[in-house]
């Protein structure tokens, strides 16, 4: 044994493991695990075995649950549901601020059996899985008391099916189950196959505290339980995991009406510059990739570093890595703990050696791999080229690239490369070069000069195909409960495209009666040169162009060219909308009359006026926040255009339905290509030309009549169209949701709405996404 003089000499450590008697001892009690349902834990059935990873023990059997086990807990969650729903906020939080001291008190308890299930070294779950966890609940039982205040108007959902997955499996429970509970929601949850015995210990928990019955319930099983959860009758599905599950959640969940949120896979960058402090970002690097085993989505697996300080980076860095403990979990000194499973192991090197294979460097550590568990060295792949898959593909692994660039708008070049889009870092003394590089990142999240922080109050999700929606803080609350019910209103038929289609005379004998398409600021024939005869009651009013898939690609086109919209002030955009309103009350009189002829409400002109000016009140007020959050370290919200929008209009109220979407559409920034009512399109004419007389820029809103359905596919398919808002039929919805599963485009579907009584800011926030950006400040 080495005495003291030799450790101070040698500064080796020595061994310094966790105990795990009490763990060992529950699990070794139980060994065959149940679900729970309805407030009891069913009988142990049919199942698979949970092993540790670091030594392929097999810790405890767990259920496999069947679609009939589903079934029982969703209708437990559901009969729940009126009941949690009907106590007061207040009550909500005593029970929420139960869990989380009852799961302050086992924290011992609770680390030990998460590195056991997971292989993640016991630094990690005792100083982030725990902790965090614990905060959700706190931070939660403050929301389930101040919802009411903070929420007016707005109800619980119902019950939610949370679907999660192994790499933060307690942490992950808390993050689903903490805000649906405080909104007043009842929960089906199904943890991971590989990982399901914390959330096991947690239902324990609360049975002993005595949960109301089918408040919480938790099922454990494979896909197969994930899939009938997925297609169960929830309210909700809240899923973290991989894209492709995402893409087929969003497919089983089209035309539902299930809410829907997805925290997906990501790519994420991680960006040092050449007045970057290199040995902080070098510790940046250790957390965001290797200490988790980079088995986090938001890691930061693309390294790109400055030129002119690349080769001095990469040399701390790999010195660095190679000091790295790669051993036993439960060790305090252990860095790097293993892999989930051998199939995910096998999986890591299948990637590096396609990599390596493209041309990629593999560097590795020296560090000699554990005799047994599933343990992969710390690497670095430089020289790969953007192509090389390992640039591309989520590893999920400890393994990084790392790529170097000249200038920032290189750096952001390569950083928006991916189809992902999740989170990012950027290390600068530069405070302005940080932000401004912050600003222009495609990432739900950004750290400067820091990375893999979160807290409860702080919003977390992505763009792209890393998901839609958000977890955590106020926004993440909103995602469980929905807004006060508007009337509903039938949809009105749409006319027969082929029964009436003409080709567009080339001089019209009546100009003002022969509309037009509006893409980049004016008037076009459609690509086809077809247009249809707009009747009414057997009397023809004029002929509209039809539009198709080449017009929709045209209007795109100058939609994106119009990005300076979405940089310019929210002053600035009100000022455009106030006098889009000026312009429009001008006219009032000519529109009243062109609704009036085939039937429509001419009051839906005042209304629309009036949405005008509420539309500019509100556009300089779509502000973000600033939260308390870790000590020294601002966190900012900021509410960010999705971009291209697409907007497919209900026939009822043509005018009053096309401006009460595209109004709060261009007013958070958006550029959009919408698709007017059909049963009246020469109205959305009219207002192409109040639009031109109102300073707004071409390409802002661009108009394409014509068969909505059809045109909305094309929106939905359509890679360069961020979002897209359907207002038509129920079954249209359901296609929009189906055709838009393979981008994973975000969607909402407003069908029914009377734009009357529809709240302009509810449409506010649909029109925005969230980007949570983590700023350092003081010593």
């Amino acid at each position: 044994m080495p005495s003291v003089n030799d450790i101070l000499t040698t500064m080796e450590y020595g061994p310094s493991p966790e105990a795990t008697g009490e763990v060992s001892a529950w699990l070794k009690a139980r060994g065959r695990f149940g679900l729970l349902i309805d407030g009891a834990m069913t009988a142990p059935g049919p199942g698979f075995a949970t092993q540790n990873p670091a030594t392929g023990e097999t810790l405890a059997e767990a259920t496999q649950a069947t679609a009939a086990d589903v079934a029982a807990a969703v209708a437990a969650a559901r009969a729940a549901a009126p009941g949690w729903a009907a106590l007061s906020g207040h009550e909500r939080a005593k029970w929420l601020y139960a869990i989380a001291r009852n799961l302050q008190k086992r924290e011992a308890f609770f680390r030990v059996l998460e590195v056991l299930d997971t292989g993640k070294p016991i630094r990690e779950t005792r100083d982030i899985d725990l902790p965090l966890a614990i905060r959700h609940f706190y931070h939660h039982a403050g929301w389930a008391e101040l919802s009411t205040d903070d929420f007016p108007g707005h109800a619980p959902l119902g019950t939610v099916g949370a679907i999660i997955p192994w790499n933060f499996p307690l942490l992950m429970l808390a993050w689903k189950v903490a805000p649906a509970l405080a909104a007043g929601n009842t929960v089906v949850l199904k943890p991971a196959e590989e990982t399901p015995l914390t959330a096991l210990a947690f239902a324990e928990m609360c049975l002993e505290l005595g949960l109301p019955p089918g408040v919480l319930n938790i099922v454990t099983g494979d896909g197969t339980t994930g899939a009938a959860l997925a297609t169960s009758a929830v309210d909700k599905i809240a899923f973290t995991g991989s894209t492709e599950v995402g893409r087929s959640l969003r497919q089983a969940t089209a035309g539902s009406g299930k809410a829907l949120t997805l925290e997906l896979g990501g790519k994420s960058p991680f960006l040092v510059f050449a007045d970057a402090d290199l040995d902080a970002a070098i510790e940046g690097v250790v957390a965001a990739v290797w200490t988790n085993q980079g088995q986090i989505c938001s890691a930061g697996s693309r390294i790109f570093v400055a030129e002119t300080v690349a080769e001095r980076f990469t040399d701390k860095l790999i010195a660095r890595f190679d000091k790295l403990r790669l051993g036993d979990p439960l060790d305090k000194g252990t860095d790097i703990g293993a892999v989930i499973s051998p199939a995910q192991r096998d999986r890591i090197q299948s990637l590096v050696a396609r990599g390596v294979a493209a041309g990629a460097r593999l560097v590795h550590s020296s560090a000699p791999l554990p005799a047994q568990g599933s343990f992969v060295a710390p690497g670095l792949l430089l020289e790969a080229q953007p192509t090389n898959p390992c640039m591309i593909e989520e590893i999920f692994g400890p393994i990084a690239t790392l790529a170097t660039f000249r200038t920032p708008s290189e750096a952001v070049e390569l950083a928006n490369a991916s189809r992902y889009g999740l989170a990012a870092s950027i290390w600068s003394e530069n405070v302005t070069l940080a932000q401004d590089v912050a600003a222009k990142l495609v990432a739900g999240t950004v750290w400067i000069n820091s990375h893999t922080l979160f807290d409860a109050a702080a919003p977390f999700g992505g763009m792209r195909e890393s998901g839609f929606g958000r977890e955590g803080g106020r926004e993440g609350l909103r995602a469980y409960l929905r807004p006060a019910a508007t009337p509903a209103l039938t949809e009105a038929p749409a006319p027969d495209f082929n029964a009436a289609p003409c080709p567009e005379p080339a001089q019209p004998q009546a100009i003002d009666r022969t509309a037009k398409l509006y893409i980049g600021g004016a008037q076009k024939r459609p690509d086809g040169g077809q247009s249809w005869r707009v009747t009414h009651q057997g009397r023809e009013i004029g002929l509209a162009p039809l539009g198709g898939r080449k017009d929709i690609r045209n209007a795109v086109e100058a939609a994106h060219k119009a990005a300076g919209w979405s940089k310019m002030t929210g002053h600035a955009r009100a000022q455009v909308l106030y006098f889009l309103a000026e312009n429009l009350s001008l006219r009032a009189a000519e529109f009243e009359a062109r609704l009036a002829e085939t039937g429509h409400d001419p009051a839906e002109v005042a209304q629309t006026i009036r949405l005008a000016f509420r539309a500019a009140a509100l556009a300089d007020k779509i502000a973000g926040e600033v939260i308390q959050t870790k000590p020294q370290m601002l966190t900012l919200t900021r509410p960010e255009p999705w971009g291209v929008l697409g907007i497919a209009c209900a026939n009822r109220q043509p005018l009053l339905g096309l401006a009460a979407l595209v109004l709060p559409a261009i007013a958070a920034g958006n550029r959009v290509v919408a698709i007017p009512a059909m049963v009246q399109p020469l109205v959305a004419a009219d207002f192409a030309q109040v639009l031109d007389t109102s300073d707004v820029p071409g390409g802002v809103v661009n108009l394409i009549c014509g068969p909505r359905d059809d045109l909305a596919k094309v929106l939905a398919q359509h890679d360069d169209v961020a979002a897209l808002w359907y207002a038509g039929t129920p079954e249209g919805a359901a296609r929009v949701e189906r055709d838009s599963a393979a981008n994973l485009k975000a969607t909402w579907c407003p069908t029914g709405r009377d734009w009357a009584a529809q709240d302009l800011r509810e449409t506010l926030t649909q029109a925005t996404q969230t980007k949570t950006i983590w700023v350092p400040y003081g010593m």
